[in-house]
């Protein structure tokens, strides 16, 4: 079924390679090299991202080496141009039924290539520019977002406690040991109580980016480091992953919880599998009741979850705080509406469900093309104020 699936993909992206090819190089009447060079350039755009489907079996595809920044960035312009003619030539239909409804007469062919030329060109023109300003924000150290929260279960001794969360980081292709290492650096330097690890930490093997990852290791919090599972972690051999970040000292939490306390005061601490985990892997999957059965109902839970979605199961559970990560805030305008669709609604920031609070963070990294744009990075400071 793989395979299928990779045949599947490729022509799938043929498909929409022919599009972009027809509307900017058949459409708009280009002859001679510029013919050529669009033709090429199209090519190029999509022969890595396809290749790197091919290769994974119809899985997610995945760039490394000298290919990848090319590879992502080819990618991503592809992506913007394809979604900007599509809503272009959506409007250029409604525009011909509102002509064949009035009996207008049709335009002449040359007033519609000059049209496709200016509507191709000015696409083009700014998916580069989107491209290029949101390699530099992608690219740009997370700043730290202070994110003040009030729970009414917590008890005064315990405001003002602080949780760093970092999340999807995507170590991998265009993501490596300095990027970690920086991350570390500036998590300590906050002097947080407790660093949170919500998933999408890595996009290879342990065998790949066992040095990548290997800063993680200096993360230093007074009541600890902990990791719940991301989807990524699923493509990229969860077990082994969960075994090297126990290595490193990072406690993962898989459907559990611990007791964070201080001055005779205390909260709990809950960790649950990614949403997708049974998909993937056996043995695995969210399982919320386990990680809270027996618990002191008194007691105030914050719950690490990649998802944001999972926060239904949380509030039906009586979780008091949810934190997770997954969407990159949409990560490149107008994949907005794809992840918060995704979710439910849920796509950055904070939100209320039922008496659950919901905090979704940006991330500290970027999935495939290194460009964010209009959804900025962020190592997040949870604090928790009491009442």
């Amino acid at each position: 079924m793989s395979w299928i699936g990779a045949l599947v993909r490729t022509a799938l992206m043929a498909g929409l390679a022919y599009y972009e090819w027809r509307r900017l190089v058949r459409d708009t009447g280009l002859r001679g090299a510029p013919r050529i060079a669009a033709t090429v350039a199209i090519a190029a755009s999509v022969t890595p991202i396809v290749a790197a489907g091919i290769v994974h079996g119809g899985g997610v595809p995945r760039l490394s080496g000298p290919i990848a920044w090319p590879g992502f960035l080819g990618w991503a312009a592809f992506a913007l141009v394809f979604v900007g003619l599509l809503a272009v030539d959506a409007g250029r239909l409604i525009a011909w039924i509102g002509r064949r409804a009035a009996r207008a007469a049709p335009l002449d062919p040359s007033r519609r290539q000059a049209l496709a030329r200016i509507t191709g060109g000015a696409v083009s023109a700014l998916a580069i520019a989107e491209v290029g300003t949101g390699i530099a924000a992608a690219r740009r150290p997370p700043p730290v977002v202070d994110v003040p929260i009030h729970l009414a279960r917590l008890p005064r001794a315990l405001d003002g406690f602080t949780i760093v969360q970092l999340t999807d980081i995507h170590v991998g292709a265009t993501i490596d040991r300095d990027w970690v290492a920086s991350l570390v650096s500036r998590s300590n330097a906050l002097a947080p109580d407790l660093i949170a690890l919500t998933g999408d930490l890595v996009d290879g093997s342990v065998a790949e980016l066992r040095d990548d990852i290997a800063p993680l290791g200096a993360l230093r919090a007074r009541h600890g480091v902990y990791f719940v599972t991301g989807n990524h972690e699923y493509y990229a051999g969860a077990d082994a992953w969960i075994a090297h970040l126990r290595e490193l000292g990072i406690r993962v939490l898989r459907n559990e919880r611990v007791a964070i306390a201080r001055d005779g005061a205390a909260f709990d601490l809950a960790g649950i599998d990614d949403f997708s985990a049974a998909q993937h892997a056996r043995g695995h999957g969210p399982d919320l009741a386990a990680a809270l059965a027996g618990r002191d109902p008194a007691r105030a839970v914050v719950l690490l979850a990649h998802q944001p979605r999972q926060v239904h199961d949380a509030a039906a559970h009586g979780v008091d705080l949810q934190l997770s990560g997954h969407t990159h805030g949409g990560q490149v305008w107008p994949w907005h509406y794809l992840a918060s669709a995704q979710q439910g609604g849920l796509l950055a920031g904070r939100h209320r469900v039922a008496s659950t609070e919901l905090y979704i963070s940006r991330g500290a990294g970027y999935w495939g093309p290194p460009v964010r744009f209009a959804a900025p990075s962020e190592l997040t400071r949870v604090i928790l104020r009491a009442g």
